[in-house]
């Protein structure tokens, strides 16, 4: 599975795009947002995505949860979106 880390200055545009491109070619992509700011990035992008696959007749689905990461020494945790075809 392809993993994107979202920061609360990506682009969700740009993040949609690579969404889409990985679900033609996979059946899911996994993003990891940390703070409010990347979530909510993380949030549009998935939104922009739907719209980008509609195109082509992919349909997706969104499975939030937690996850722990390593950012240096610190263990931290995340917010995931497994997107996922359907």
């Amino acid at each position: 599975m392809e993993l994107l880390k979202v920061s609360a200055k990506s682009n969700p545009n740009m993040v949609a795009g690579a969404i889409a491109g990985i679900l033609r070619e996979n059946k899911e992509v996994e993003l990891q947002a940390i703070g409010a700011g990347s979530v909510n990035q993380a949030v549009k992008a998935v939104a922009v995505a739907r719209v980008f696959l509609e195109e082509d007749a992919i349909s997706i689905a969104c499975i939030p949860g937690f996850t722990e990461i390593s950012v240096g020494e610190e263990v931290r945790t995340a917010i995931k979106f497994t997107v996922i075809r359907i």
